[in-house]
């Protein structure tokens, strides 16, 4: 039985995916000058369903580009090179001799900047047989299902955010972690842009005035806080993140673009493909500073 379609678009067909977040979106065609009214709908269902999933798209890297800055300024990633003819977009490749994938750990996407991205666009461009899929999770189910008094507590803490030699990680740059296990994806130096920063662990969504719980795999510890004194708070809120009853699976099919709301989402990159090649076209809009 088909998702029920929300019927407040005129433009769009729009159909949930899961209950807590996700929908899939139909009528439109990115490659095209999307009209100011289509571009309005996509909005408010990426409000309303944190995120989307734009199915049968067939998009070139410039007609990608020019849908994203509809939406605001591009987020250049700091650690990993673009592509050679569009520097603003990532291509996430993996073939079957690498062992690693990229976003293969629960996150949100440029934590560790002092305005991270508002969302992430990703286009599949060529997706395995089967698996491959991307998990994400609502942020503001994780803290609206807090106690009070945890609500109260979490509201005084703010989380210190790094981009490279993650303590999970055993203190491996990013370099040497992707040497050999990813082969084409390419780590450039950062230079002097800014990669840690501290962030409120409850933020207000500046769209839709809710809180949420602001966590993922770039946390490394509690501002004034040690590592062994935040360690099971962090681990209590990342649970609390990804139940199973906040959470979404958007399956890949070639063509799909997803887009999601970085603000009030964590996802997941599902490595279960070892034989096969994944080649996504990734690209960050630019946020605001978490308050």
């Amino acid at each position: 039985m088909n998702a029920p379609r929300n019927t407040q678009y005129r433009h769009l067909e729009v159909h949930k995916i899961a209950g807590s977040l996700g929908a899939e979106v139909h009528g439109v065609d990115l490659s095209r000058d999307v009209s100011d009214q289509a571009l309005a709908e996509l909005r408010a269902a990426l409000l309303d369903n944190l995120v989307i999933a734009i199915r049968d798209q067939n998009m070139t890297p410039a007609q990608q580009l020019a849908f994203a800055r509809r939406w605001g300024e591009i987020h250049l990633h700091p650690f990993m090179e673009g592509m050679a003819d569009y520097p603003e977009i990532l291509a996430i490749i993996k073939r079957p001799t690498d062992k690693k994938n990229f976003g293969g750990s629960w996150h949100t996407d440029q934590m560790f900047s002092p305005c991270p991205a508002m969302g992430t666009m990703l286009y599949a461009k060529e997706v395995p047989s089967a698996g491959g899929d991307t998990l994400f999770t609502n942020q503001y189910l994780a803290y609206d299902s807090l106690s009070d008094a945890m609500k109260t507590i979490a509201r005084q803490l703010r989380t210190v955010c790094v981009g490279d030699n993650f303590k999970s990680a055993n203190g491996l740059s990013r370099k040497d972690r992707y040497s050999g296990q990813m082969s084409e994806m390419k780590v450039k130096d950062p230079g002097n842009v800014q990669t840690t920063s501290v962030h409120p662990l409850v933020r207000t969504h500046p769209e839709t005035g809710r809180r949420l719980i602001y966590i993922g795999g770039h946390v490394q510890h509690f501002d004034g806080m040690t590592d062994e004194e935040s360690q099971p708070l962090i681990d209590f809120f990342m649970r609390q993140s990804i139940r199973p009853e906040h959470t979404c699976r958007v399956r890949w099919q070639t063509g799909t673009l997803t887009f999601w709301d970085n603000r009030c989402t964590q996802h997941f990159a599902v490595n279960d493909y070892p034989a096969e090649t994944r080649i996504m076209h990734r690209i960050t809009v630019c946020g605001d500073q978490p308050f």
